[in-house]
């Protein structure tokens, strides 16, 4: 990995995490692709399938290209779907599933806080504005150019109709069988998620008309998910049947804390969510995050895909929500222990990979869909599953919640004891080093910027600088 800028962890209190990390990165760089046709080349392949790409797949795997933006081919990848669907140009890829979730104005927004790049953002402003009206308009059965499979999303007073296969959640219990029949909670955060960082970006581009306008649609998404979609019985949001008065589809899912970060809750709603990450019977534990709650029905201990299987992307989606909310011990505590679940698989299972999906009882990879019983999921998957060895292991282990070169600002909870932080670390146009051996902090930068610390706030120069605890 040496021709590649990746930044370098120092991690005394277990270096067989480091390994892993270096390793992750490794085979996610197997996934760099160069291919003729393609509207943007290199790119990120997902490693389902050469000739196509999926778009949720795709925004994830940014949110680990963005510590390598100058090397790893992330937000450009972005593009291949731009262009089929928003600009009339053709392309050798496909498009898996046109709605998907429409993840593409979280993404920008994420990139852009590690690139600086605010000509990207005004760029692309009017494509993420095009996408969010797309699934707005969008009907069941409706073909897109560039799609391989047809939309299934369609929205009503209410929310959203959608399927298991379009969400992402392809056997996920939700629904219980009657897909067609359910308003999906997660369609709905997701707009709602699309509308405020549409509205942000805007507003970093001078748009105040467009920031005013997704603002006030992301005030409406919300109205209507704490009025039909909440459950304060239960603690969490569910998916709804679209018949007055709304009945809720009792699957308690990560799908959930796609609300907490879309910005729904209040404390008290917060609070309720967090609790349930931590709690044994639902989504916390030494092996958290299963795909399904463990009081459910339809939980496999095997993992069966999505009836089980500790998939990275809502982990860590969930782990993002309860840092942004005031819940970061909860969610960072939960990612330590999957990240130490995925190393404990990769050191003793066979073969020593990264998974798609993980068990959620054992250290080994999760089943694959029910039609496919007993076999397991894809290998060599990073894929979104690097999110674990690189973003959870840097935002939650060592502590780097934030990284923000619009605001030339790191936000940084060093660990009391033992070496460990990050070096090379770049972000902007600055490359930094910031390690803590327990007593003092010694950090090396190119450039200025204001360094958040949990006990102060401390102005960094160009040069060196040390800080005692």
């Amino acid at each position: 990995m040496s021709t590649y800028e990746i930044p370098e962890p120092v991690f005394d209190e277990n270096p067989g995490w480091i390994e892993f990390y270096f390793e992750a990165w490794r085979i996610a760089s197997d996934h760099i692709r160069h291919r003729e046709g393609a509207v943007a080349s290199p790119y990120m392949d997902e490693g389902f399938d050469p000739d196509t790409i999926w778009i949720w797949d795709t925004c994830f795997m940014l949110q680990f290209c963005k510590y390598a933006f100058r090397d790893f081919p992330g937000i450009q990848s972005l593009d291949n779907f731009y262009g089929p669907l928003h600009g009339a140009q053709t392309s050798s890829l496909a498009i898996q599933h046109p709605d998907n979730p429409p993840l593409f104005a979280w993404t920008e927004i994420a990139y852009a806080r590690f690139t600086g790049d605010r000509a990207r953002l005004e760029r692309v402003l009017p494509v993420l504005v095009e996408h969010f009206e797309f699934i707005e308009q969008a009907h069941r059965g409706q073909t897109v150019a560039g799609g391989v499979c047809s939309v299934a999303a369609e929205r009503t007073p209410v929310g959203y109709f959608w399927s298991g296969i379009s969400s992402g959640m392809d056997n996920t219990p939700r629904g219980r069988g009657d897909y067609e029949n359910m308003l999906w909670f997660d369609l709905l955060a997701q707009q709602a998620l699309s509308a405020t960082c549409i509205s942000e970006i805007a507003g970093l581009c001078g748009r105040t008309e467009i920031s005013r306008q997704f603002s006030a649609l992301h005030a409406e998404l919300m109205e209507t998910a704490n009025t039909d979609y909440w459950d304060e019985e239960a603690g969490t949001y569910f998916d709804i049947r679209p018949v007055e008065p709304y009945a809720p589809v009792r699957v308690k899912t990560p799908a959930a804390y796609w609300g907490m970060l879309a910005g729904f809750c209040d404390a008290a709603k917060c609070a309720r969510l967090a609790s349930l990450a931590s709690d044994l019977r639902t989504f916390g534990g030494q092996v958290p995050w299963p795909s399904v709650s463990r009081d459910d029905p339809d939980y496999h201990q095997d993992g069966y895909y999505w009836q089980g299987g500790i998939w990275l992307p809502t982990a860590y989606m969930a782990t993002v929500a309860l840092r942004q909310t005031g819940f970061a011990l909860v969610g960072d505590n939960l990612a330590e222990n999957l990240l130490a679940h995925m190393y404990r698989t990769w050191r003793d299972y066979e073969p020593h990979t990264i998974w798609e999906a993980y068990s959620p009882t054992e250290a080994k990879p999760a089943t694959d869909k029910a039609e496919f019983a007993g076999n397991l999921v894809r290998p060599d998957f990073c894929g979104w599953s690097a999110l674990g060895p690189i973003s959870l292991f840097i935002e939650s282990v060592l502590g780097f919640s934030r990284v923000d070169a619009l605001e030339n600002t790191i936000v940084w909870r060093p660990r009391p004891r033992g070496r460990n932080g990050l070096r090379d670390l770049r972000f902007g146009d600055i490359r930094t080093s910031l390690v803590s051996d327990g007593s003092r902090i010694t950090i090396e930068s190119t450039g200025d910027y204001t360094l958040h610390l949990p006990w102060q706030t401390y102005s960094i120069a160009s040069g060196t600088t040390r800080i005692r605890r």
